[in-house]
């Protein structure tokens, strides 16, 4: 129904913002990440939008682009993901950091968001892996996307990943660190190579 709002700030808060259009003022829910890029009060601001329907309630939910709604008509795609659920993810990790964390099986770096449990953050990885490579914000992204995608190709990369995890790394930087490096390298050789880039930053 609407496919974005322009208006100016006249509310925000924690979890919402308002844009006045000519005197009406739409109440929009938004990711802390939105919110984090709408202009102050008083200056315009233009917001992509969904529109979810309820028996009880219209409620407006406002992006600050249109690779956040993408994101989040993906997510609610999800079963048992809800739209607070989604904006709360939205809120922890960005569409991109999202498409790594997927790539990467990241459950903890998903779960970090407020209210979403293990079980969720797996279903979302479950059913959204390979959905998510066209977030992608840059070259080096899509590579590293690309590259903790491979990583589970193969046993010993499998094995590599979860040593380095082992070792306090994050999933989603111990899949990028091993999907870099030759996917016919044993478990050891993978282990070492990875440390070596991971001590870099890639």
């Amino acid at each position: 129904m609407f496919y974005s709002i322009t208006g100016t700030v006249v509310h925000t808060d924690e979890n919402s913002v308002a844009l006045d259009c000519n005197g009406v003022a739409f109440l929009l829910t938004a990711s802390s990440n939105t919110l984090r890029k709408c202009a102050p009060e008083g200056e315009k601001q233009m917001l992509y939008t969904y529109l979810n329907v309820r028996e009880d309630a219209l409620d407006l939910f406002g992006f600050a682009d249109k690779n956040e709604l993408d994101c989040y008509k993906l997510l609610t795609g999800v079963t048992g993901v809800g739209p607070k659920a989604a904006i709360a993810i939205l809120s922890a990790l960005t569409p991109d950091m999202l498409a790594l964390a997927v790539a990467g099986d990241d459950a903890k770096a998903i779960s970090a968001a407020q209210g979403i449990g293990a079980k969720i953050a797996n279903r979302i990885i479950l059913e959204l892996k390979g959905k998510l490579s066209s977030f992608a914000v840059s070259a080096e992204m899509a590579s590293n996307i690309a590259a903790a995608k491979k990583s589970s190709i193969s046993y010993a990369g499998e094995e590599a990943v979860n040593a380095l995890v082992a070792l306090g790394y994050s999933k989603s930087e111990a899949s990028i660190a091993v999907g870099k490096l030759d996917g016919n390298l044993g478990t050891e050789d993978m282990i070492k190579k990875a440390l070596l880039l991971l001590a870099k930053n890639f």
